[in-house]
């Protein structure tokens, strides 16, 4: 039987038998690192997301508080868009293009209308995850629909999560009507 000790010409070989990580040690932390560097991406979109929803409330809610004070005791007219741009009541996250039509972030038209007693806010291209949380988290609001027609209308506050995400029904091209008197 060997003698359990360890010789000083053996510690000394060793070396030169494990020089590194070999290829399966290699290929198994890459595989973790992309499994924590997906899920670091996941959560970061989602974050995203959420941050650009209330950012969209907040800015639809400083217009419909604009629009109440610029026209108090006042009709509302049909379009109200450039004389809420000229008094520069927009919030400044909400800005104009080339053609000086205000855009949203996600590059989509944001028009203000009226007929009184009412007046609609309309916020287009936005995606679905963010209409859904947009019309979910709304209050105060006389009814909120998704496109032209307003057979899909929502009109109980606050919104049911299933029907929010029955309103949005597109991807990202979801047309959001936020109508408040």
């Amino acid at each position: 039987m060997k003698n359990g000790l360890i010789k000083k010409q053996d510690v000394a070989n060793y070396g030169k038998w494990q020089r590194g990580a070999s290829l399966l040690e290699g290929i198994a932390y890459l595989g973790i690192a992309a499994i924590v560097i997906l899920g670091a991406v996941s959560l970061l979109s989602s974050a995203f997301g959420n941050a650009q929803s209330n950012r969209a409330l907040e800015e639809i809610v400083s217009i419909r508080t604009a629009v109440r004070k610029l026209y108090a005791g006042q009709q509302y007219t049909t379009n109200m868009t450039s004389i809420l741009k000229d008094a520069k009541a927009f919030p400044a996250t909400i800005s104009p293009n080339a053609s000086g039509t205000m855009m949203n972030a996600w590059n989509g038209a944001v028009t203000v209308t009226g007929a009184h007693p009412y007046f609609t806010i309309t916020y287009n291209n936005v995606p679905k995850d963010v209409c859904i949380s947009l019309i979910s988290g709304a209050t105060g609001w006389t009814q909120i629909s998704q496109g032209s027609g307003s057979s899909n209308a929502i009109t109980i506050f606050p919104a049911k999560a299933s029907e929010a995400s029955t309103t949005c029904s597109e991807d990202s091209n979801n047309v959001v009507n936020f109508q408040a008197s």
